[in-house]
């Protein structure tokens, strides 16, 4: 499956410019937008200011370590995020090279002929001209003609799709080239407003919004902030009562090690990582909202063919009656389908020739072959005084008048029953009036499908199969699959009532689709995933595009959505469980001197109060760059209940986030002290 090329980790045409934005990111007005780290730089600016005009009695060596740190502590959460999105630049760079300076057949108002423009100056409803070899210059859907277009500068595979006017392959995409013949296009967007524009703006993280949860969490985080602020201003009150004075440089440092400056840090690089890796699975996300939804769904719906089977019925079997042989029956089969270029007739041909070893390799000579069509719904052919005929049952059997009253009519229909039930389709055999047999052909469900839905099903998730067919036919593919329910005969109305149905028991739906029909179930679904082979109807609908157009990849949307929840919930119980840590650690340590009885808490045995702040301050500052690659990467995540992965989470995440606080800060302050840092 083809990539759109992604970055690794910590290359240096990345950190690079990361560092660079770094420092941009400074600016008040972008840093207001993440308020903990807001209030970090407010400290930092305020302990710049007082290594000049402070007398505290700190040295000024140490006031300048903790001034350094803290505006490391700054830069490192602005680093983070700015890594992030500089993946997320260099993916839309891969975008964006697909786009130059096109230029445009525009039809012109008379409708006879057409003038050169630059593909800027096209408009949503003007009508483009594309010929071979040509880039298509906007996105628009084919109104007239047929073409081989090469998508790989979008999609990265290397094989041709055909585009053609009406149906659910009709969109385009600009700097698409066409291979082959010409076609015409209605233009769908103004300039900057196209798909790649879109796209590219998206994952560069310029219209990143913020989610539900991440909202939550930042008002969760200001609330901490805001209390622990009015517990280091009440501090000097308590210290003053117990006849000793604490400097302010030392209450703002304290103030830093306190607020959740860890989780502030990160959280923005997670969500943006988030997106990140669904671009590497070349699903191009519009909103950061879709990718978390994702992993919050609770019913997945998907299509029976495409999804669940292959998509083409594959003939499995050959089922003989009224005495005919299984070979007689195999030839005949044979001859009628090898001039049928269908998935069904090539792997009727197949079969014959492998499990019957039929020899024949071509027609005899002057044979007319008989096309299929929707209104006789029989094909075959035709050579010297030999007619063979397959097709559905009931038009066989009408276009064959005389042979529906014959016992082998009746063997013919108790076969095609026992076929349906099992989930196939009959197709019947006719030669010259006699009914020779049924064709057995089957709806392949794709290899590890089923272990897929046994995955999902540990998440928690409910697998729903939509279907065309019949009920019996849609049970026995669902029986095989492995799905927990299925809708048959389904209509886009019944799509719709369905999700619907589910949204008002308050669980959340994801779906795919890439038919104009399927867009008002993929704007009423939580995650609604269009194929960028659809219709451009599809594509606006979704909040996701799958640019491999493999319906199949819901279900790594939903993982990755899991992942994202579980990224940011694990980084948030480290961040929780490090902040109480630190408080254990140090706190016992800078009061000592005030309240002698908080010796038995040391634990630590820091050596003295501005070791174990200016310890405290560089761990505080550290944990951050060490946990960058985690946020980026994501938690691996591995499919069971919520129970066992909070279970989970709290022995990995909660317990080492209590454990690394102590070990880091002593041995920090070991160094400190060694080094006679304080």
């Amino acid at each position: 499956m083809a990539r759109i090329a992604t970055k690794s980790l910590f290359t240096a045409d990345l950190i690079g410019p990361a560092i660079a934005d770094s420092f941009k990111k400074l600016d008040p007005r972008q840093l207001i937008r993440n308020p903990v780290m807001f209030v970090v730089a407010v400290v930092a600016l305020l302990q710049t200011v007082l290594l000049f005009v402070g007398h505290d009695g700190l040295t000024t060596g140490f006031k300048l370590q903790l001034v350094v740190w803290l505006w490391l502590t700054v830069l490192f959460g602005t680093f983070a995020e700015a890594i992030a999105e500089g993946r997320g630049k260099a993916q839309a760079a891969s975008l964006r090279a697909t786009k130059s300076d096109l230029t445009a057949m525009r039809l012109l108002p008379n409708g006879d002929s057409y003038e050169g423009v630059p593909a800027s100056a096209l408009r949503s409803g003007d009508i483009v001209l594309v010929t071979t070899n040509e880039l298509i210059p906007a996105d628009g859907e084919v109104i007239e003609g047929v073409a081989s277009v090469n998508e790989a500068a979008i999609t990265g595979e290397s094989a041709p799709v055909i585009r053609e006017a009406g149906g659910d392959r009709s969109a385009v995409t600009a700097g698409t080239r066409v291979l082959s013949d010409q076609i015409k296009i209605r233009v769908t967007a103004d300039p900057g407003e196209g798909f790649l524009d879109r796209m590219i703006a998206l994952v560069e993280g310029a219209e990143r919004q913020k989610t539900p949860n991440e909202i939550a969490l930042t008002i969760l985080l200001v609330g901490l902030t805001i209390i622990f602020l009015i517990a280091v201003a009440t501090i000097p009150g308590f210290a003053s009562y117990a006849g000793g004075n604490i400097p302010v440089t030392i209450l703002a440092a304290l103030l830093i090690t306190l607020i959740p400056t860890t989780i502030a840090a990160l959280l923005s690089a997670i969500g943006i990582a988030g997106m990140d890796r669904l671009v590497r699975f070349n699903v191009l996300a519009k909103s950061g909202r879709a990718v978390e939804a994702a992993g919050d769904i609770d019913v997945l719906l998907l299509d029976k063919t495409g999804t669940i089977t292959i998509g083409d019925r594959q003939a499995t079997e050959f089922r003989p009656v009224g005495g005919t042989t299984l070979n007689e029956l195999a030839e005949a089969a044979l001859l009628s389908s090898l001039a049928d270029e269908t998935a069904e007739g090539r792997s009727i041909v197949v079969l014959a020739r492998e499990k019957f070893e039929v020899t024949i390799k071509e027609l005899p000579a002057g044979s007319v072959v008989i096309p299929f069509t929707a209104q006789t719904r029989v094909s075959g052919v035709n050579f010297g005084d030999t007619l063979i005929q397959k097709g559905a049952v009931d038009s066989v059997l009408k276009a064959n008048p005389g042979a529906g009253s014959t016992p082998a009519a009746v063997e013919l229909r108790k076969i095609s029953d026992e076929v349906g039930r099992a989930g196939g389709t009959p197709l019947a055999v006719v030669r010259n009036g006699r009914l020779l047999g049924v064709i057995f052909l089957k709806d392949i469900v794709k290899a590890g499908i089923r272990e897929r839905f046994v995955e999902l099903r540990a998440m928690g998730i409910r697998t729903v199969m939509i279907t065309g067919d019949n009920p019996l036919t849609a049970a026995s593919i669902a029986a095989e699959a492995g799905v927990d329910d299925f809708m048959a005969q389904a209509t886009p109305e019944d799509k719709l009532d369905l999700i619907r149905k589910e949204q008002t028991g308050g669980r959340l739906v994801a779906m795919c689709g890439d038919g104009t029909n399927d867009a008002p179930a993929l704007a009423q679904a939580d995650v609604g995933v269009a194929m960028n082979t659809g219709t451009q109807a599809a594509r606006e609908a979704g909040n996701m595009v799958d640019l491999d157009s493999d319906p199949t990849k819901l279900i790594e949307v939903v993982g990755l959505g899991k992942q994202l929840l579980m990224t940011r919930g694990a980084l948030t119980t480290f961040s929780v469980a490090n902040d109480v840590a630190k408080y254990f650690a140090i706190i016992p340590a800078m009061f000592l001197v005030l309240y002698p009885g908080l010796a038995v808490l040391n634990v630590m045995h820091l050596a003295t109060p501005q070791s174990a702040i200016l310890s405290a301050i560089i761990f505080n500052a550290l944990i951050i760059p060490a946990l960058v690659p985690l946020a980026l990467r994501g938690v691996t995540y591995k499919p069971m209940a919520a129970g066992p992965l909070l279970a989970r989470n709290l022995a990995i995440y909660g317990l080492g986030g209590l454990i690394a606080p102590f070990v880091g800060i002593k041995i920090i302050d070991m160094a400190v002290n060694g080094l006679g840092l304080a």
